[in-house]
């Protein structure tokens, strides 16, 4: 009767603690998911995401789909094809967990429903636990020893008598059940098992941990001196953690420096379980299953938690340090070009001396030297006779010096010999994190073949002055150097991120069909590095691009990318003025009409755009109805056409040009002075006040309004007045203010 009882039981529970809910299985609503996360319209996500699916760039997408879209931009526009490549994936794993499940005969509506309804990768894991394939566990041996019935017995507090009386008919020589207490113990493991299975526990422990729980880190030796020594006896609370720190724990944790933990509310996390496992009062299981809430706890759930809520917030801060990185990475890579300069770029070394490249206002390399004004030759007054000639020759105005090793000595020489000249020339110090990477590349190989790598260096580090996109495009934007903690994080979403921001950033420039690099092209939308390479291959055969249309002719260019490519492509002086522009070829009749309405031809778009035509159109609306496109399609040809291929960087801040030097040493608290933004972290922002050492404004020192984020004040590249608050010569730190 007894056995037959918990046989009916079994057949009604697809596992112990499973609760039905008796609803139909319904897929996700993929797109109201977008909708609700992006606040934006259903039309808005259906069709980015028709769109996306049909194989447009997320910069096609945005310049030239404004009307199916409703104008997203293309950080929303990325973000979401991110999330929707989520969302499916989840989709996916929810069809393999269901159809796993069902192959067990396990699958029950309820189960299908709370599966269907999951919002997350982590929902549907927990929800698979119990029916995972498992490897053989304490619990799995017990099950193989016909003890789960006993654990069913235990765990519905079904039984009038001590467990051990209850568990001795269980005992079994066949299977290896000795003891009545070997038959418990086993019994207690089962549903411990079953306890840490149970999806609801789990999403309350995770939940209850990541809002109380403290991240707790210890020294491994307290007597060793490392950089982390402000985590030697650290706690905080988990929501509370910031990124940054939450990256430098893990750092130290790998360099054995740091032993760190997830301190959970082990008490309240207890009384939870005790109280949905324990379901009434018998004075023979509660203690039981107290012991075994507490074990599974203890040996199966925080363990498996803790790395869940390390890793939820490794997640969380790598996101965070990724998109730092890439709003910085956007400001350098739109830093305004200083044009029609000639410029002396000057990779700074002491032993080898300083490689020298003259590059002219096209970045055409003139000439390149080698002087040896450092130590230990100390050749100043050769060196400056060197650059007296380099300067009267090519009427170089401007010289670009790298930051690295030797830059305050190269300072100090140039300095000296802008008092020597009458020649009105001005130096800059370049941040020239990558040249060396760029000038060992392949890349920078096959561009400067008989140079050696000192030369293409200097070369970097003036045509970056000159054009600093087209130049940065060349190297790997991690190596860009405008990050925090960018070797801990996810090498592969780093560079993807990192990808999407270049050719964002390529695209709203736009580029010169006839001038521009393979590198540069290559990240145009719709072009590969192979289509880039046959481009530049079609250009030396066949001399300049005339037309847009010629791109057609491009060995293994067809329509989709030429649709793709061709808006962001420039020619000046060509056939057609059009092509000069941003408009779309697919626009070309409606812009040919527009003029012809307006009274303006076409070949006054190259004398310099048309001044004023914006105020001509009385009625956007009934303009592009007649002209049979979109408004706002029709807005940004006018705009175009009155100022063609405006170059957004242009409203940046332009960079400080200077002819003193200034050192470290010369700094007093009070002093204020003016300095570039040349990385922007979670704890605040690194300045270039001219002396060799960046100084650090520190997020409480940057407003005396409360702010969250850095970023929210200030940005890669912007000038900013700041004020010394201290100096530390031995450490070389500047701490800064600017709160003036």
């Amino acid at each position: 009767m007894r056995e037959h009882a918990l046989s009916l039981l079994k057949s009604m529970l697809p596992h112990l603690l499973l609760h039905r809910i008796g609803k139909d299985y319904l897929h996700m609503d993929i797109i109201k998911a977008l909708q609700e996360e992006l606040k934006i319209t259903r039309g808005q996500a259906e069709a980015a995401v028709k769109l996306i699916d049909e194989g447009n760039t997320i910069p096609f997408i945005a310049r030239y789909r404004k009307e199916a879209t409703g104008s997203l931009s293309d950080e929303v526009l990325r973000t979401l094809d991110e999330r929707l490549r989520y969302l499916r994936n989840l989709e996916e794993k929810k069809e393999q967990v269901l159809s796993s499940i069902r192959e067990q005969g396990k699958l029950t509506p309820e189960l299908e429903k709370q599966i269907a309804d999951a919002a997350t990768l982590v929902a549907v894991e927990d929800l698979y636990r119990p029916y995972r394939p498992k490897r053989r566990t304490r619990a799995t041996i017990a099950q193989e020893k016909g003890l789960a019935p006993l654990a069913d017995l235990i765990a519905l507090q079904m039984t009038r008598e001590p467990v051990e009386v209850s568990a001795a008919a269980y005992i079994s020589e066949e299977k290896g059940v000795a003891t009545a207490e070997e038959a418990v113990a086993g019994a207690k493991d089962i549903l411990a098992e079953r306890i840490s299975d149970e999806a609801d526990y789990r999403t309350y422990i995770r939940n209850v941990t990541m809002s109380q729980g403290l991240l707790h880190s210890e020294a491994r030796d307290e007597t060793a001196e490392s950089v982390y020594e402000m985590y030697y006896h650290y706690e905080e609370t988990i929501k509370k953690a910031a990124g940054h720190r939450i990256l430098a724990l893990n750092r130290g944790e790998e360099e054995k420096f740091l032993t760190v933990k997830v301190l959970a509310p082990e008490e309240q996390i207890l009384r939870y379980l005790e109280k949905h496992v324990i379901t009434r009062d018998n004075p023979y299981t509660t203690p039981v299953l107290r012991e075994v809430a507490g074990d599974s706890y203890h040996r199966l759930i925080a363990p498996s938690i803790e790395r869940e809520v390390r890793n939820a917030l490794t997640e969380t801060a790598e996101e965070g340090a990724v998109r730092i990185f890439g709003k910085n990475l956007e400001q350098l890579l739109m830093q305004p070009p200083i044009v029609g300069h000639v410029v002396l770029g000057w990779d700074p070394a002491f032993r080898t001396g300083c490689k020298l490249a003259v590059v002219d206002a096209t970045g055409k390399v003139l000439d390149t030297v080698v002087i040896y004004p450092t130590a230990p030759q100390n050749k100043v007054a050769e060196a400056k006779q060197v650059l007296k000639r380099l300067i009267r020759k090519y009427n170089i105005s401007l010289i670009s010096v790298g930051n690295g090793t030797a830059s305050r000595e190269s300072e100090q020489v140039i300095v000296e010999l802008l008092h020597e000249i009458p020649e009105k020339v001005q130096y800059i110090i370049v941040n020239e994190a990558g040249a060396s990477v760029y000038s060992a590349s392949k890349l920078a190989t096959e561009e400067f073949p008989n140079f050696d790598v000192g030369q293409r260096s200097a070369a970097s580090i003036a045509r970056r002055l000159q054009d600093p996109l087209a130049e940065l495009v060349k190297i790997d934007p991690r190596s860009i150097g405008v990050g925090q903690y960018q070797h801990d994080i996810n090498q592969k979403k780093l560079s993807e991120a990192l990808q999407g921001v270049v050719e964002d950033c390529v695209n709203k420039v736009g580029v010169d069909l006839n001038t521009a690099s393979a590198p540069l092209l290559e990240y145009v939308s719709g072009i590969s590095k192979a289509l880039a390479k046959n481009i530049v291959a079609y250009r030396e055969e066949n001399g300049a691009f005339t037309s847009r249309s010629q791109l057609l002719k491009v060995a293994k260019l067809g329509p989709k990318a030429y649709e793709q490519c061709a808006g962001f492509m420039r020619i000046m002086g060509g056939k057609n003025p059009l092509d000069g522009t941003s408009v779309h070829p697919e626009s070309y009749e409606a812009a040919r009409t527009l003029l012809t309405k307006l009274g303006y031809k076409a070949e006054e778009i190259a004398a310099g755009g048309l001044a004023g035509i914006s105020r001509k159109v009385a009625d956007y609306k009934k303009l592009a109805e007649e002209l049979g496109i979109g408004e706002i399609t029709l807005r940004d040809i006018v705009k175009e056409l009155e100022k063609p291929a405006r170059d957004p960087r242009d409203e940046m801040p332009k960079p400080i040009l200077r002819t003193d030097v200034l050192e470290m040493k010369d700094l007093t608290p009070g002093m204020v002075l003016k300095g570039t933004v040349r990385n922007v972290i979670d704890f605040g922002a690194f300045v270039d006040i001219g002396v060799h050492q960046d100084g650090l404004v520190h997020i409480s020192q940057m407003s005396d309004k409360y702010i969250r984020h850095p970023m929210e004040v200030v940005s890669v590249g912007d000038i900013v007045e700041v004020k010394v608050l201290s100096v530390d010569l031995a450490k070389k730190r500047i701490a800064l203010t600017m709160k003036l």
